[in-house]
């Protein structure tokens, strides 16, 4: 008989109580599970990410790497949480054991956001330019101001995408009044997650790069909206005093990016 996935990757007992409320798989990835549950008290939900074991490594190899991807992440949001960043707080962890507890953001990811606004028409049957596109303006510049003061603080996220976003509503005196309204769509403060690859660095090669992949991403998700991610850079300059080098920089990672096109 096939072993179930909770026989495959078995959490650490202590994330299993109380067994009437076991935690809810989410999402799982190449490195990592992630689950909802609690965090000391059933009012107080979180994101629970695990690394497993991988049973393809040597077992002292996949300690060691597991132990010192958990503890980086956890660092790395850590040192943003504290420096203002919009991430997730970090409740708990073990890194030995491969686990760490986190805020559960509560909200959509922007990605679902921005397809909602945008509709599902096909993008050659559907209007370049909205009618009034003021809101999705205000939330690539949330999305400019997010991810500059990311860089501010020294942190390359690393995959950089509008999946790794979210969107946490705001207070209903932030919202539109008028119910229906399209604008609530894109609603919400911008909240990065997902921290997996992140890493700490002050190179300006680095950020730059961190704003290619998240612009080439943009451009294959949304590309009816391509047209608008200037204004994720302009939130950018004023967020990060350091942009103008950094921008600089990123002209020179799509000439590299253009070349490598071309050449397949």
């Amino acid at each position: 008989m096939a072993a179930t996935e909770e026989q495959q990757f078995p959490l650490p007992k202590i994330l299993t109580y109380p067994a009437s409320a076991p935690p809810s798989l989410i999402a799982q990835g190449a490195e990592g599970r992630l689950y909802k549950t609690t965090h000391l008290e059933s009012g107080l939900p979180c994101a629970l990410k695990f690394r497993p074991s991988k049973p393809y490594r040597h077992p002292i190899l996949d300690a060691r790497l597991t132990k010192a991807r958990i503890a980086a992440e956890a660092k790395v949001l850590d040192k943003c949480y504290r420096e203002g960043v919009p991430v997730p707080a970090v409740y708990a962890l073990d890194a030995a054991t491969g686990w760490m507890m986190i805020e559960w953001v509560e909200g959509r990811p922007v990605r679902q956001g921005i397809n909602d606004w945008l509709g599902e028409r096909p993008t050659e049957d559907a209007p370049a330019v909205e009618e009034d596109e003021t809101p999705f303006v205000d939330l690539m510049k949330r999305i400019g101001e997010a991810v500059g003061n990311l860089h501010r603080t020294g942190v390359i996220h690393g995959d950089l995408t509008t999946s790794n976003m979210m969107l946490k509503p705001w207070a209903p005196s932030q919202s539109s009044t008028e119910s229906g309204d399209k604008a609530k769509v894109v609603e919400g403060d911008v909240v990065l997650i997902d921290f997996g690859l992140a890493t700490q660095s002050s190179s300006d090669e680095d950020r730059a790069v961190d704003l290619y992949v998240l612009e080439r991403a943009f451009a294959s998700t949304h590309p009816r909206a391509e047209r608008l991610f200037d204004h994720v850079l302009e939130s950018y300059k004023h967020a990060f005093k350091k942009a103008p080098s950094v921008l600089i920089k990123l002209e020179d990672v799509r000439m590299r990016g253009r070349k490598k096109s071309m050449l397949g």
